[in-house]
């Protein structure tokens, strides 16, 4: 795509290279894959001058050879590309391995785009034109919320979480408090509180969950959901422990008990 993929100031790049986000003792992998020659070499370039290590490939076939023969840290893909698109190829990468991350970097900036973004594995999704320092930004982000989740997608098969005193069946939708009887979750409620279970004490992104839960971010599903992290945070209010915290213009937190927080514990039944 010939297109402008990013905006720059004329002091984002002096301020990049004063940045300290980045521990410089590790050295994140990344597998880039965009089609177009001259946005893959700017990318590669201002990539390894942030210390990251860049393999680059131009279409979606390379991308997945280039995948399946070394080990990343991250894939950064775009959508529209030759041979094999952008969504195909980020289902094989998540098939081949569910704990690497994916940040889509694509002109198509529809609300159905960005849906099939999620729903394709992406755990991100950039439209272009984009700020150089957005897209690094975005990557650390993700690269931290992996990191302290030890195993990025331990959740993806499991369905029983322990909160502090609670224990949460999301097949059965029961929310259940030590000694007492368990509380039936609407469909809605079930799907919230799994999504920020898969992010215990790590930021879930607003829009993201708009777009896997309701399908749409809009005002009125934004409020809608306002209204469900409402009814969990009553729900959980038992443990005083726990909290559902506003990080503002970015999403929810939910916090857990490091000492009794296990994650997602095998389904025996």
């Amino acid at each position: 795509m010939n297109m402008t993929p990013f905006r720059q100031s004329s002091t984002e790049e002096n301020d990049f290279q004063n940045s300290s986000t980045r521990n410089p003792s590790k050295i994140a992998h990344i597998l880039l894959v965009e089609d177009d020659h001259n946005l893959g070499a700017v990318l590669t370039e201002f990539l390894e001058m942030r210390d990251f290590s860049v393999v680059l490939c131009q279409d979606g076939e390379a991308g997945l050879k280039a995948f399946c023969s070394d080990k990343f840290d991250l894939c950064i893909l775009d959508v529209m590309m030759p041979k094999k698109d952008g969504l195909a190829l980020a289902e094989q990468i998540k098939q081949e391995n569910p704990q690497t991350p994916v940040i889509f970097v694509t002109a198509k900036d529809k609300i159905d785009d960005k849906s099939r973004g999620y729903a394709a594995g992406g755990d991100d999704y950039l439209t272009k034109p984009f700020s150089m320092e957005e897209l690094v930004l975005r990557i650390n982000a993700v690269l931290k919320r992996y990191e302290t989740s030890g195993n990025a997608n331990r959740f993806a098969t499991q369905d029983v979480y322990r909160l502090g005193s609670f224990t949460f069946d999301y097949q059965l939708r029961v929310l259940k408090h030590d000694d007492e009887d368990g509380k039936k979750l609407s469909t809605k409620e079930a799907e919230l509180l799994k999504l920020l279970c898969q992010h215990e004490n790590t930021v879930m992104n607003r829009d993201k969950a708009l777009t896997v839960i309701w399908g749409d971010d809009n005002y009125y599903n934004a409020r809608s959901m306002d209204v469900f992290i409402t009814k969990l945070r009553k729900y959980l209010k038992v443990d005083d422990r726990l909290e559902i915290m506003n990080v503002h213009g970015t999403g929810y937190k939910l916090i857990v008990p490091r000492a009794n927080s296990t994650g997602i514990r095998p389904v025996t039944r």
